[in-house]
This record gives structure tokens, C-alpha cells and sequence, in this order.
């Protein structure tokens, strides 16, 4: 899906990754918690007209460019992040 927007807030224990796509109020988003250093990944979530097309994806592909760019470390908790950091062995430079 090309027309998704991902937007992120940043605040001093938590965070959450925004997923925007035209046409849709509510297209998804990613929430982590903070702890030592450490982004703990706790839910995705996508409604279900979005489901399948890429959205979470994208979602989890900015938390790992984030993170790369911040030099800080993963730890996925939520499922969809955990089977995204099975399917992609080259992440492992942030999994925490």
C-alpha cells in the first residue's frame, strides 16, 4: 500500500507509531514502552478493512528504522512483532 503515512510520538516512558491512509479514520498503530534503553514493542493493531495490505508492516519497518538511527534496541512482546522479527533474521542488529 504506496498512500500510507507514518507518523510517531515520542514521550518520556511510551511511544506509538500512527498509521494514516487515505480515505480512513483509524488505519493503525504500533505502541511500545520504554524500559532501560530498551523499546519494548506491546501491540499493533490494524482494523480489519486494512488488514493484509501492508500496513503493520510498515508500522514495524519504522520502529526499525527508528531504532537504527537512535541506536537503541528491540524487545518485540507484541505477536505481529515477534513473527515480523522471525521472518527478518537481518533485524537482529536491534533485537534487544
Amino acid at each position: 500500500m504506496d498512500d500510507v503515512t507514518i507518523t510517531r510520538e515520542d514521550r518520556e516512558r511510551r511511544g506509538t507509531y500512527r498509521a494514516k491512509v487515505e480515505g480512513h479514520q483509524q488505519a493503525g498503530e504500533l505502541t511500545y514502552q520504554k524500559s532501560d534503553g530498551v523499546l519494548v514493542a506491546d501491540h499493533t493493531f490494524v482494523p480489519d478493512a486494512l488488514r493484509g495490505k501492508g500496513v503493520a508492516a510498515r508500522l514495524v519497518d519504522a520502529l526499525i528504522a527508528d531504532a537504527r538511527q537512535e541506536g537503541t534496541k528491540i524487545r518485540p512482546l507484541c505477536s505481529y512483532v515477534v513473527a515480523a522479527f522471525r521472518r527478518h533474521p537481518e533485524w537482529k542488529d536491534v533485537l534487544a
